[in-house]
């Protein structure tokens, strides 16, 4: 395993490092993006150990209605591990009564420490609903939303993440930020990315930097491209924002988390696995997974989505890849990693973008959604998803 230097050096960079959510440092101030079937309670062990413990953990998203009739995939969704702390709760809703009974179910049966509020995905089955980054185009029932989680969630925080807007025609960031304020939201973090932008292009960091300017009251976090930790110190030094948030990055490499915390700690030493330590990562998570779940080849087929992630950039022949990415037990997993030219150091390039990258895509809406962003009309409970996560 090799290293490189890399340390925060500027006041902006090294202000970042104080982030606070209500009464939890964020220290560093960097944090895990909820992403469905991916930061569930094994991969966010994973992250956390590279990281030392420190950062902020979110969970995979959570439906309002799903926690409140005790979906039983919601209940293990939020099953955290006894090391976790703060836990971390990201919650979706469109109505504001089932977002508040949520919350207060949460509260009432001690099930987190922090709720984050979404408002930034951009899938359709979120946002033909009126979900996700649809939402904050309608104004007063984003208010609202916020209005019931604030009231109902006592002491414990309450963030919200989101995207610019709908579309270039329809950028919402700035309403929602006041808004957020207004109503006692505790962090906002914004993607520099539009709903039809989905993971395409190039993400807009002069959006979260207006957005700074806009809500100086309260911490903004920045999220999108942040691929590397000297990308992460360079949003906090051209944004001027309070943290990032890494999703895609991490993909396949959680110990980037091990990077951002040296990097704004000043340690200066990045990981460059070799091949070997990342097959040694890749058995730990798909074990973590099978313990997770109570079943090891439930754990080994839910892991086979992150072999691309982890082998990126090595070189490995397609039919070994093909071979591990329809693995079912650990022992055959073991056995074909173990076939790999395992002294393979870290591939150049490899720190780059990964994950989807898909853009332009057409935003599904409910019928007349953009009509008028004042009238909130027809939404209600019935528009709530049933199901959480992936």
């Amino acid at each position: 395993m090799t290293t490189e230097t890399l340390t925060a050096t500027t006041p902006a960079e090294r202000a970042a490092a104080q982030l606070s959510v209500g009464p939890y440092a964020v220290r560093p101030p960097v944090v895990l993006a909820p992403m469905a079937g991916i930061t569930n309670a094994p991969f966010r062990t994973l992250c956390r150990e590279f990281a030392g413990g420190k950062g902020l953990f979110v969970s995979e998203m959570i439906t309002t209605r799903a926690l409140v009739e005790r979906n039983e995939k919601t209940m293990q969704l939020i099953r955290f591990d006894p090391g976790e702390t703060p836990r971390s709760i990201q919650l979706y809703g469109v109505d504001p009564a089932t977002v508040g009974r949520a919350v207060r179910m949460i509260v009432d049966e001690d099930l987190a420490d922090h709720i984050d509020l979404n408002f930034g995905c951009p899938v359709p089955k979120v946002t033909r609903k009126g979900g996700g980054s649809a939402l904050p185009y309608k104004r007063p029932l984003l208010r609202a939303i916020l209005h019931e989680a604030v009231s109902n969630a006592g002491a414990l925080p309450v963030t919200m993440k989101m995207r610019k807007g709908i579309d270039a025609d329809h950028l919402t960031s700035l309403d929602a930020g006041r808004i957020a304020v207004d109503e006692g939201i505790t962090a906002i973090a914004l993607h520099g990315r539009t709903a039809a932008e989905h993971y395409g292009g190039t993400a807009d960091w002069d959006a979260i930097a207006r957005l700074k300017e806009h809500v100086p009251e309260i911490p903004v976090l920045g999220n999108g491209d942040i691929w590397s930790a000297e990308d992460a110190l360079r949003m906090v030094r051209e944004t001027g924002c309070d943290g990032v948030v890494v999703g895609r990055g991490c993909l396949g490499r959680p110990w980037l988390f091990a990077d951002l915390v040296a990097a704004f700690e000043g340690t200066g030493e990045m990981t460059r696995p070799a091949l070997r330590q990342v097959a040694a990562v890749m058995h730990r998570h798909a074990q973590l997974l099978g313990e997770w779940l109570g079943d090891e080849t439930r754990g080994v087929i839910d892991f086979r989505k992150h072999v691309a992630w982890y082998l990126k950039g090595f070189a490995v022949g397609s039919e070994l890849r093909r071979q591990l990415a329809v693995t079912s037990s650990l022992a055959q997993l073991d056995e074909l990693l173990a076939g790999l030219d395992l002294d393979q150091p870290w591939p150049a390039g490899a720190d780059g973008p990964r994950g989807r990258t898909s853009g332009n895509n057409r935003v599904v809406l409910p019928d007349g959604w953009l009509k008028d962003p004042y009238d909130c009309a027809g939404i209600d409970a019935g528009a709530e998803l049933d199901t959480s996560g992936g």
